[in-house]
């Protein structure tokens, strides 16, 4: 078997998306969430072949897009990362929508809107448009809101941390600058260790369960949340997903948790703006559109604005002769 995928690659605010644009598994045409179920069962081989090494890397992230099922969506999406297939993915999303655009794969059927059927919901990109090139995008995600606050865990290397549990289309551990932990002023590749005793602490004493869908559950990623260096953003973040991975963008599902935590402890209201600068510069111009009722909690949603850009085309083959077809990852 040798299986060939066309590729679309582009990046979100720095944070690198490979979209499939040919050659992805056919699917049954059903809810993309159940399609989401069926990827994971029969054809995971294909997201660990295209996110892991020696075709992807640690950080990589991508969306296979199909048909909607939703008959108010223009497109449906599965989004596969190294971490697996996330019900949602903001810089995903972005990346997704602007090559979606600039290259005519997609005709929405609202000029300037484009929406997508994720496994987390319907989510609405505007978009703006100059010369066929797209200069900026505003993501309007999932509704997203604070599960639980105050949850302490006992971290190795740092001793008592205490995080928030916030969720933003994926759950997230919301840690802020406390005794225990100074801010973001450390190397990168310490934030990933860290990330990794954290997640393992969060686990053991929290299992959160989304109240609309108990498909999505559990803490799979964190956000460091600290200020932002140079005074041009309201605060910055480091995101951590997957094994090692750390967010070159500021982290769309990220922000919209932050989003949310801040509004949960009364720090944000509807209307406000909140700029969340990444790691390397790069800005999500975050807002809290409206208030949200999800189950019990009380939350928002928010929206995102970004920008990506179209990197290049790659053929892929994936071929079982290659010893290494389904990827690899070191650990």
């Amino acid at each position: 078997m040798k299986k060939t995928v066309f590729c679309i690659d582009s990046h979100a605010c720095g944070n690198p998306v490979r979209v499939v644009a040919g050659g992805g598994p056919l699917l049954p045409h059903l809810p993309i969430a159940e399609r989401r179920a069926i990827f994971q069962r029969d054809h995971d081989w294909i997201r660990t072949a295209l996110m892991f090494e020696p075709r992807g890397h640690d950080i990589m992230s991508g969306a296979i897009f199909y048909a909607p099922f939703r008959d108010d969506c223009d497109v449906a999406v599965v989004f596969i990362e190294v971490s697996g297939c996330l019900p949602m993915c903001g810089a995903g999303t972005i990346g997704l929508s602007t090559v979606l655009l600039e290259e005519g794969l997609v005709t929405p059927r609202v000029p300037g809107i484009l929406s997508l059927e994720t496994p987390a919901g319907r989510v609405d990109v505007s978009y703006e448009i100059e010369g066929g090139r797209i200069t900026s995008v505003r993501l309007f995600n999932v509704p997203s809101f604070l599960h639980s606050k105050d949850v302490t865990v006992e971290v190795e290397g740092l001793g008592p941390l205490t995080v928030d549990i916030a969720y933003g289309g994926n759950f997230y551990a919301v840690i802020e600058p406390q005794k225990n932990w100074a801010g973001l002023d450390m190397p990168a590749s310490e934030i990933v260790l860290l990330s990794q005793r954290l997640r393992r602490a969060v686990s053991a004493a929290i299992d959160p369960v989304h109240p609309q869908d108990d498909r999505i559950r559990g803490v799979h990623h964190a956000i460091w949340c600290d200020d932002a260096p140079k005074g041009m953003a309201d605060g910055r973040s480091a995101v951590f997903y997957g094994d090692k991975a750390i967010d070159r963008s500021p982290g769309g599902t990220g922000t919209s948790a932050r989003l949310a935590q801040l509004y949960g402890r009364g720090r944000l209201n509807i209307g406000d703006n909140f700029r969340n600068e990444s790691l390397i510069g790069t800005v999500f111009d975050g807002k809290l559109e409206e208030a949200a009722q999800i189950g019990p909690y009380a939350g928002i949603r928010p929206s995102l604005g970004a920008w990506a850009r179209v990197t290049g085309y790659n053929t892929i083959f994936i071929d079982e002769h290659d010893p290494l077809y389904r990827g690899f990852q070191i650990t």
